[in-house]
């Protein structure tokens, strides 16, 4: 008798040419509506919760329900620009973009002669 697999989100967290993280979420039995995507402090928590409810009256119960969620908490690195954060919701698959701030160029120090 074949088992039956349980088939878990994954997640794929990286950069695109250092000046951003991208963050996909691959959730399949969700809508975007069942998504929260958001900041606490430092880190981007992405979470998704669905409930769902069968009535069928022909079966000696009466609902029949089941609940899915999804959560997922990941450090920002410092260089974040939490401001500019945006994220689309496409075939099932969650993708957050978190650009990076555009850091300062070394200032380089004339040295004089004496």
């Amino acid at each position: 008798m074949p088992t039956k697999r349980m088939q878990l989100p994954t997640t794929d967290v990286y950069t695109e040419d250092d000046k951003q993280l991208v963050v996909e979420a691959h959730l399949p039995n969700f809508e975007d509506k069942d998504v929260d995507v958001h900041v606490d402090g430092n880190a981007l928590v992405i979470s998704a919760e669905k409930h769902e409810q069968e009535k069928d009256k022909s079966k000696k119960y009466v609902v029949r329900e089941s609940s899915s969620s999804f959560y997922r908490r990941l450090q920002l690195p410092k260089v974040a620009d939490v401001d500019k954060i945006t994220g689309d919701m496409k075939d099932g698959v969650l993708k957050v973009i978190v650009p990076f701030k555009e850091l300062p160029a070394p200032k380089k120090i004339a040295i004089k002669k004496k």
